[in-house]
């Protein structure tokens, strides 16, 4: 089964390559407030269809270079 994440694109200028932000929330273990983490996750768009500000799906896959181990899924916005 792969893995999935779920982030907004925050670049879209490369060729076949998308940069997404996928935000995740932890908990202070002393002060118990919640705090935000981003972390940016370089994907495979093969048809050049993803637009920055939009919300996607990527699933792991085998390395497509030396950055990209991820591809677009699924388009949800």
């Amino acid at each position: 089964m792969k893995r999935t994440k779920t982030g907004i694109v925050t670049s879209a200028k490369m060729d076949k390559t998308i940069v997404v932000t996928v935000d995740t929330y932890k908990m202070h273990p002393k002060y118990k407030k919640r705090y935000k983490l981003s972390t940016k996750f370089y994907a495979h768009d093969e048809a050049n269809t993803c637009v920055e500000g939009q919300r996607v799906v990527i699933a792991e896959t085998r390395p497509a270079s030396r950055t990209k181990r991820w591809e677009v899924s699924e388009i949800l916005s």
